[in-house]
């Protein structure tokens, strides 16, 4: 039998491939729900992923899996409209005119701007196509020093470092310039008269987990166990021990696949990852008015959030029973942030106060309910050296034989976090285990 820790989506992908492949399979959640980050509220309609997710059509693998599980027709790609608020100005930024219209970058630095998005490198006056291709050729460099040398230095510090600082707080200079140039890639799809395509599952992904729940099988996944030892004989693993509400059980594996963040990995194998995570507060707030007419806001302000991200200017709200439904997102670097220290009662109040400062005309009345979910370890920084530091899929020679690991920490979610860089991991955690 294979053991599979951890039923988020990488989990249940590596335990639904290896069935495929004809393994016995068995996943252990330590949670009482499957999903990880992509687990669920209910709404007056649909229901909505705790953390907000949408892809991008970079992203094919999930997607091929959601027509695999008879979801194909589930799959939506929808323009998400961005803006930036600047000095108590909404600025859309997604047709060309928009931006072009945008005051506080100058012809030059947009131009340098656009140029950069289009991966053509135009230093020393000729168009190059090709600077950019290698990843890894920039993953040593900083990124105030790449994007000024690319760009001009009006650029980094009025368009990317307010969204640096949002994404990454203190962290923001340590960031490679890597991980900028393969965001650029991960989200360059873009409908030029329109904005961004970006996707989304009629019903949430949620219906994606149920799917794959009931492919694996759920007499195949148990829920509230927590595998608390991974032991191994002669070099090879061969037993997991699993507490659950009922005891403790040793069960007999021949294989493990760690589907989980990197510090399960190191508690169960000593395998010491030196990648550092960071946290998010993310809160849905529920209204009876759309707060704006954007999908995805970028804050350059001292609010306490960096973006505003309302999903009911993306998806319909007549999906959610009528709702209006808005993501508010921080990410914390230290469990010591003064944000992550807050209970949920005072988050709701700094979260409202702050748009009340952005948005003088917003009434608090409108708001029906606010939820909001906490993960110490939602999304790794991607310092420079990210790529030396990424847990390889097969830990035959770092461990043992026979386990591997597809959780955050893996290539598959390089440049950029995202459950289609989960399928893949556990795809590729499979894969090696079936031999392809």
């Amino acid at each position: 039998m294979i053991g599979v820790v951890g039923g988020g989506i990488a989990g249940l992908a590596a335990a639904y491939r290896l069935q495929q492949r004809g393994h016995e399979v068995q996943v252990f959640e330590a949670s009482e729900q499957v999903g990880g980050l992509a687990a669920v509220y209910e709404t007056a309609g649909d229901p909505l992923e705790k953390f907000y997710h949408h892809l991008s059509k970079s992203e094919q693998t999930i997607v091929e899996l959601a027509a695999e599980l008879g979801l194909g027709d589930a799959v939506e790609w929808r323009i998400g409209e961005n803006a930036y608020y600047v000095d108590g100005v909404v600025h859309p930024m997604d047709k060309p005119w928009e931006i072009l219209a945008f005051p506080h970058l100058g012809v030059y630095d947009k131009f340098r701007l656009g140029m950069l998005t289009l991966d053509i490198d135009v230093r020393g006056g000729i168009p190059k196509f090709d600077t950019y291709e290698r990843l890894e050729d920039f993953e040593d460099v900083p990124i105030r020093e790449f994007v000024v040398e690319h760009t001009t230095n009006n650029v980094y510090e009025t368009f990317f470092e307010p969204l640096l600082e949002a994404k990454f707080g203190e962290r923001a200079e340590d960031v490679s310039a890597a991980w900028l140039l393969g965001r650029i890639k991960f989200r360059g799809e873009r409908d030029i008269l329109r904005g961004e395509l970006l996707g989304y599952l009629d019903g949430g992904f949620g219906q994606l987990l149920d799917a794959l729940v009931d492919a694996v099988g759920r007499e195949n996944i148990t829920t509230g166990a927590r595998v608390r030892e991974l032991s191994t004989s002669d070099g090879t693993v061969d037993s997991l021990a699993v507490t659950t509400a009922d005891g403790t059980t040793e069960h007999a594996v021949d294989r493990a696949v760690v589907a989980a963040m990197p510090n399960v990995l190191e508690a169960l194998t000593g395998y010491e990852c030196a990648i550092d995570f960071q946290g998010t507060i993310c809160s849905v707030v529920s209204m009876d008015e759309p707060l704006t007419e954007t999908y995805w806001l970028n804050v350059a302000d001292e609010a306490p959030f960096g973006a505003l991200i309302e999903h009911t200017n993306f998806v319909p709200s007549k999906r959610y029973g009528g709702e209006h439904l808005l993501y508010i997102a921080k990410y914390v670097q230290s469990v010591e942030d003064q944000y992550w220290r807050q209970d949920n009662d005072e988050i709701r109040e700094t979260w409202l106060a702050g748009i009340e400062d952005l948005f003088p005309d917003f009434d608090r009345s409108s708001v029906n309910w606010v939820q909001t979910a906490r993960n110490p370890r939602t999304a790794p920084i991607y310092e420079r050296g990210y790529l030396d530091m990424v847990v390889p899929y097969d830990l035959g020679n770092e461990v043992a034989e026979g386990v591997y690991y597809a959780g955050m920490a893996s290539r598959a979610q390089y440049p950029e976090r995202s459950l289609n860089g989960g399928v893949v991991a556990g795809y590729a955690c499979a894969d090696l285990i079936a031999g392809e």
